[in-house]
């Protein structure tokens, strides 16, 4: 029995994005030059008269640019519309949010899909490799291409998390408050580990071909779909899927003609297989294998403290911004210790910092699930910094 994937033949279309065009392109950290760059993204709400009320809300990594609204592939609301929207608690009624799709995306921003400059061929695996510095960096040209000289605050879970850390440290007067919610000023062994058990899985893919699967208009679908499987279960956390799912058994009915000794071992799937098997299937219809593979290697690379000689506090010194740090006790990929070791760091960096760890059991993606706590401290914090700065 394997993982049904839907369309498996046919590469990942992305159709036309709302985006921003830099012709002079962009330098990275890598020392490679991007001819030209462009950033796909999406705006909410209305830009103050005195430009005041802008924030970047930053994706996760399987996440995109549609925060709020329907995304066009699969037609499924934003992935944080519980979050954005008006009266909710970034309330569009008041702040103007900004969300791209990240350098090396697949929705519509420069990344290994893209065709090369003055070319018809894609990047693929010659795309060159990023950082979450080069995201963040595309990110601010986009910003000051929208007239925007000072943002009111910078929020992201997970890989969006250390985007908006980075936003600090690399734009510490760009804006009054940072948000990073279930992530870390770093990317611990255990995630490398976890990331590059997914790259290998699509590498092992027969319709790898190298990194150029689309010119035999396929997708490494059973390797990509075999990554999100294994990253999925990081997400969650044990008592989340024992509630969910149990040791319950479900039988597939398109293992009806199956012999007897393979349907005694594998006809019969746990719940939870079937939906691991689903999540899997799902993600190869909307996400380019090319595009996880430099997205994972950004994420192994973030470290804050690098070159601060491994000096945290050093990376945050003479900060003007004020962090709200936002952990859940259940998350065991980006778990509370790593957030209480930033907070320290912060707090010796004579940084403005405030400390919430929510509990739940539901794992680190409880930020992107009906959370009332979460909802609470982002309602609270970015209402208490904007009504501190007179922002209408």
């Amino acid at each position: 029995m394997g993982i049904t994937v839907m369309n498996s033949t046919a590469p990942l279309d992305v159709g036309d994005h709302q985006h921003a065009t830099f012709a002079e392109g962009l330098d990275l950290e890598c020392g490679v030059h991007l001819p030209s760059l462009d950033v796909a993204y999406r705006t909410y709400g209305q830009l103050s008269p005195r430009r005041d009320n802008a924030i970047v809300v930053c994706h996760a990594f399987t996440g995109d640019q549609y925060v709020a609204d329907t995304h066009p592939l699969t037609g499924k609301p934003g992935w944080w519309g519980r979050m954005v929207g008006p009266g909710r608690p970034i309330d569009t009624n008041r702040f103007f949010v900004i969300c791209t799709n990240v350098l090396g995306g697949c929705m519509g921003s420069t990344g290994p899909r893209s065709l090369k400059p003055g070319s018809t061929e894609r990047w693929g695996t010659d795309f060159p490799p990023i950082t979450v510095r080069d995201m963040v960096r595309a990110q601010y040209k986009l910003v000051c291409s929208l007239g925007v000289e000072r943002l009111f605050a910078v929020v992201g879970g997970s890989m969006g998390g250390m985007q908006a850390l980075e936003w600090a440290v690399t734009y510490p007067r760009m804006m009054l408050a940072v948000m990073p919610i279930a992530t870390a000023p770093y990317h611990s062994a255990q995630n490398i580990a976890f990331n590059e058990v997914g790259r290998q899985a699509i590498f092992a893919d027969p319709d790898w071909h190298g990194g150029r699967y689309w010119e035999q208009n396929i997708v490494p679908a059973r390797g990509l779909a075999v990554a999100r499987m294994m990253a999925h279960i990081t997400y969650l956390s044990e008592e989340a899927l024992t509630r969910k799912f149990g040791r319950r058994v479900r039988r597939d009915p398109k293992d009806a003609q199956a012999p007897e000794a393979s349907l005694a071992m594998f006809g019969d799937v746990f719940e939870v297989e079937s939906y691991l098997r689903y999540q899997g299937s799902a993600f190869v219809r909307r996400f380019d294998a090319n595009s996880y593979l430099t997205i994972t290697r950004a994420m192994d690379w973030f470290d804050l403290a690098a070159e601060h000689d491994g000096e945290l506090p050093a990376a945050f010194a003479g900060t003007p911004v004020r962090f709200c740090v936002v952990s859940f006790s259940s998350d065991w990929l980006f778990p509370t210790s790593t957030s209480r070791y930033l907070v320290r760091a912060l707090n010796q960096a004579a940084a403005n910092v405030s400390f919430v760890e929510i509990e739940t059991d539901k794992g680190h993606d409880s930020f992107l699930l009906e959370e009332p706590d979460l909802d609470r401290t982002v309602r609270g914090f970015l209402g208490g910094v904007a009504d501190h700065a007179g922002l209408a």
